[in-house]
């Protein structure tokens, strides 16, 4: 990334939104000013956030991921000729950008200066009450930005305000519906923020959310089941990183690599996206070892192994293990080890192995071949653990602890934020070849 100083002055954290289908179908990001009264320069702040989210309508590669409502909100009806965009049921590899800006002045200014970005904007109901900030919300909504209504104001909303809004964002602990209610008693479609199981997730579909926000982690750990065995495909991938980790011959690793065919194939898809840029297409193991190394090779391995996991909340947790490895891998990149940055980057997505995988640590570690440091972090008592504990706080949006964490491991803000956007950058490329 580009060197942006606005960065310096904020902190940043992410979640993803989860449609019914259990996509991620956008990126939520999370912007707290140095100070409650502080304005940061949005437009820097724009620039920034674009090298991660281009603004490209009208390439196949858009992140724009909102579809077309195929008719007006209940009682809202949307001014001629500005159809109101709505939150698809499943999303494209390149999810688009939510901004949850929770300084005030810096929401203000941002709303002034957004006009025609391929954005979602989080607009508290506080302020969507206030009639000076109705014009700027009308520019936004009629230049394509999608615009969500944050908790729920005090008193009715005209319908011509109303319009304005694609969604209304409510908290778990203030959504008062108690099932789905029919299209037509509902003006406004619901996001519902706040999720942290499965069983919440599951809840606020019955209620007829149309999305959540959050990561289903909180879920119990898995247990010791007794079953030592893995899948044949996760097996192969275990197999394929203890032999990397080996520096086995290429030959030996490709006769593992046989015996598992979708693997191979997943590989190959792997090592031919955008997130390699390689000017001509990788055709076999050995070809890329040769191109990568042995180390590289080992961490898009690990990327793969996460990708195996199954079930209906697997892709927000794939979503987040990957996500963890290439932050903690950026974390990582001022020390200038190449070897710190490798296990970290393993370490971040083992992080969520036993959720991916529904097989406790402890029989984990008798399959996966993981570095002392790296299983001694996951066991809570390793160097990286701290690492860790700031990844979660960037994960969990608790902006204070990102600050508190940030101190204790003697990093800039700068510096976690950029890697940060970094990260969710790398991701979305990585995402293309799913």
């Amino acid at each position: 990334m580009q060197d942006h100083p606005v960065l310096a002055h904020v902190a940043l954290g992410y979640s993803p939104m989860i449609d019914r289908q259990r996509a991620v179908v956008a990126t939520r990001l999370s912007v707290l000013p140095e100070s409650s009264d502080a304005a940061p320069d949005p437009a820097a702040l724009l620039a920034a956030l674009a090298e991660v989210w281009p603004d490209n309508n009208d390439s196949a590669d858009a992140p724009l991921s909102l579809a077309l409502s195929p008719r007006p909100l209940t009682g809202a009806a949307a001014q001629p000729g500005t159809p109101v965009r709505r939150i698809g049921e499943a999303g494209r590899a390149h999810p688009p950008v939510s901004l949850n800006l929770a300084g005030e002045a810096l929401l203000r200014e941002t709303l002034r200066s957004a006009a025609g970005r391929d954005l979602m904007i989080e607009v508290p109901a506080f302020m969507v009450g206030d009639p000076a900030q109705i014009p700027a919300l009308r520019e936004l909504q009629a230049a394509g930005t999608v615009l969500l209504i944050k908790g729920r104001p005090l008193t009715p909303l005209p319908p011509e305000v109303l319009a304005l809004f694609s969604h209304s964002i409510v908290e778990a602990g203030d959504d008062r519906r108690s099932a789905a209610p029919a299209p037509t008693e509902r003006r406004v479609s619901t996001v519902q923020a706040g999720a942290r199981t499965s069983a919440e997730i599951e809840a606020a579909f019955a209620r007829g959310a149309v999305a959540v926000l959050g990561w289903p982690l909180d879920d119990d750990a898995p247990r010791p089941s007794g079953r030592a065995a893995v899948a044949s495909d996760v097996n192969v991938v275990m197999e394929l990183i203890q032999g990397v980790n080996r520096e086995l011959p290429v030959g030996k690793l490709e006769d593992i690599l046989r015996r598992d065919p979708t693997v191979a194939f997943r590989l190959m898809r792997y090592l031919n996206s955008a997130a390699f840029g390689f000017s001509s297409e990788v055709s076999s193991l050995s070809h890329a070892i040769m191109l990568l190394g042995y180390q590289k090779l080992k961490r898009w391995l690990t990327v793969l192994l996460a990708s195996a996991a199954k079930g209906v909340n697997a892709q927000p947790l794939i979503y987040a293990a990957v996500r963890r490895g290439l932050l903690m891998e950026e974390l990582a990149r001022e020390q200038g080890d190449v070897e710190m940055r490798s296990e970290m980057f393993m370490c971040g997505v083992f992080s969520l192995l036993d959720r991916l995988l529904q097989q406790s640590f402890s029989e984990l570690v008798k399959s996966v071949p993981l570095p002392d440091r790296v299983q001694q972090s996951l066991l809570g008592d390793g160097p990286y653990e701290p690492y860790l504990e700031l990844v979660r706080a960037i994960e969990q949006e608790s902006l204070y602890d990102v600050r508190d964490i940030t101190q204790r491991l003697l990093l800039s803000p700068k510096a976690v934020n950029r890697a940060v956007l970094t990260a969710l950058h790398s991701a979305r490329q990585l995402d293309t070849s799913r």
